[in-house]
């Protein structure tokens, strides 16, 4: 799987006022704001051509592009955020969508679903049925994405307090490898996969993200940098310290295909 787009939006000027449970105090914009570009220019690096859109002032959370949308090859789907507060913000990115993929696939009520949920293992999509994504919304990604010829696997994150989406504790590292936090090291759904644990103390580090050989991963973790500098290749290290004052991480801040 190789990228060579990705959609991003910079923080606006309302983005201490997302959501938030991490109690790390308010972002700083403007630093936020260099880290955007640091990242932006990290995907360049890795070969992706990058569109920036607009800030949006009307969605605090809008930098969090990842939740909007589920992008493939194959064909792409707005979501439904199971947040009340961001659900214009998959209608705001539609436009740039459009532009690529003409006819877009949707969730339809009561099925909710953020971007975050679902993660893609070369193909092989898990899906997080949490606080903010329903078994309803996850089984109708599940249909379309078993329409498309991947394969979908539902994995029920909501007795693990610790975990705001899926992929806050999983990550495809390359080949069979998958980064994974201490809450979901012992699921069935990754048994024929090998783990590299992340941590607890770590257990931030788990969002990492794996863009064409190289993976990004957030700066202030040692020991998880140590661990994946021998399973994978080409390590990016970024500070994404500001987006995870707002529950954000590395993959949050991009729509890649």
């Amino acid at each position: 799987m190789r990228f060579t787009r990705a959609i991003v939006r910079p923080p606006g000027a309302n983005f201490a006022g997302g959501l938030t449970s991490a109690d790390l105090g308010p972002p700083d914009l403007p630093k936020a704001r260099v880290q955007h570009q640091d990242y932006c220019r990290a995907l360049e690096k890795c070969g992706v051509a990058v569109t920036v859109l607009p800030t949006d002032e009307n969605f605090p959370d809008s930098t969090f592009v990842e939740d909007t949308a589920i992008v493939t090859a194959r064909g792409a789907l707005l979501t439904r955020p199971g947040a009340a507060s961001r659900l214009g913000e998959a209608a705001a990115i539609r436009p740039a969508l459009e532009k690529h993929f003409p006819i877009l696939a949707t969730i339809q009520p009561p099925g909710t679903l953020d971007g975050g949920d679902v993660c893609d293992v070369n193909g092989h999509f898990f899906i997080g049925v949490s606080h903010r994504t329903n078994e309803d919304g996850a089984w109708q990604l599940a249909r379309w994405l078993d329409q498309l010829g991947f394969i979908p696997t539902l994995v029920d994150i909501r007795r693990q307090p610790g975990l705001l989406h899926l992929k806050s504790g999983l990550a495809w590292l390359s080949g069979n490898k998958l980064a994974v936090a201490d809450e979901l090291a012992g699921d069935a759904a990754f048994r024929d996969y090998e783990i590299v644990r992340v941590p607890p103390a770590e257990s931030y580090a788990a969002n990492c993200l794996l863009v064409n050989e190289n993976l990004l991963i957030a700066q202030g973790f040692p020991r998880f940098a140590v661990n994946v500098r021998k399973k994978c290749g080409k390590v990016i290290v970024l500070d994404v310290s500001e987006f995870r004052k707002m529950d954000g991480g590395l993959s949050c801040l991009s729509l890649r295909w």
